[in-house]
């Protein structure tokens, strides 16, 4: 397993970032499945309050207790808060309601500090300066060690980046989803935060489920990319590993984060690490199989 350095903190986070949201509610089973990435060197899990109603927090903190905390890195999300009948979320990116909503992660994650502490979301109409006080207010409190934002909208990220002291931003990258190269990416580069990359094997599109239309791609276009993938994978990779390994070698990339819920993921997960990198020539194959698709909206 290899360690980066997430953007200017002091976070050392694996290659692979366990995404919990894909856990059932055995907290047995899922202490043991934690257990065992961490063992196999996963040092970042990752949560927010909204999954199942915070129970997801619950289930990681009540896995971590037989971890020492200094041995691993939490990260959480706020910002979507649940309405009173529990039929739906709003968005609520305010000040006061961040500084409340932290005390209960942390309680349901059973610790006193959360290591990276996102916004789950954002959009040009919050009170991002009233936002980012919060983030700042809890990290002078110990509360959280940094913060960033989970987001795909670029003018968001622009704000963020230029008015906070985000470390990272969340964002769906793969071969099925490249947008972040055009007007993401570089910035980011530029200004040393890292990405944490979510949807790598594009819902199951890119490892053998059924072609569907994705994005702006039809099923056909979908199917080409897949493909692709095959044939890149040969005899030395899997189409996962082939497709995780697209994805870490994009050079903005600090972590992938992999929904884990069986210990088959977990393993397909770890095998993508040690899975022979790809070529230049194979990335350059990869990346002529399907035309490369922008951001429309949200610039």
């Amino acid at each position: 397993m290899q360690y980066h350095q997430l953007g200017p903190s002091e976070l050392l986070v694996s290659e692979i970032t366990f995404g919990c949201m894909s856990l059932g509610t055995d907290n047995t089973a899922n202490a043991r499945l934690i257990g065992e990435a961490w063992a196999q060197g996963i040092n970042l899990f990752d949560t927010a309050d909204l999954y199942d109603h915070g129970r997801n927090e619950e289930t990681l903190g009540k896995a971590l207790k037989s971890i020492a905390r200094e041995k691993v890195l939490i990260a959480s999300k706020v910002g979507n808060q649940w309405k009173p009948d529990n039929s739906g979320w709003d968005w609520n990116p305010r000040k006061e309601y961040i500084l409340s909503a932290v005390e209960a992660s942390l309680r349901r994650l059973q610790t006193d500090y959360i290591d990276l502490y996102q916004l789950h979301g954002g959009t040009m109409e919050d009170p991002i300066d009233e936002t980012i006080e919060a983030f700042e207010q809890l990290v002078q409190q110990g509360k959280i060690r940094y913060y960033g934002i989970s987001s795909i909208r670029p003018q968001v990220i622009r704000e963020y980046v230029k008015r906070s002291r985000i470390v990272s931003v969340m964002m769906q990258y793969s071969l099925l989803d490249r947008r972040p190269e055009e007007s993401c990416f570089p910035l980011l580069q530029e200004h040393n935060i890292g990405v944490l990359a979510r949807g790598t094997v594009a819902k199951g599109l890119l490892v053998g489920k059924a072609p569907a239309q994705y994005l702006n791609y039809t099923a056909e276009e979908v199917q080409a990319a897949a493909a692709a993938i095959a044939i890149a994978a040969g005899e030395e990779r899997t189409a996962s590993q082939t497709a995780i390994r697209y994805v870490l070698q994009q050079p903005a990339v600090s972590t992938a984060v992999l929904g884990i819920r069986t210990t088959s993921h977990l393993q397909d997960a770890i095998s993508a690490t040690t899975a022979p990198t790809l070529t230049p020539g194979e990335l350059r194959k990869l990346n002529a199989s399907i035309p490369i698709n922008k951001y429309e909206q949200h610039r």
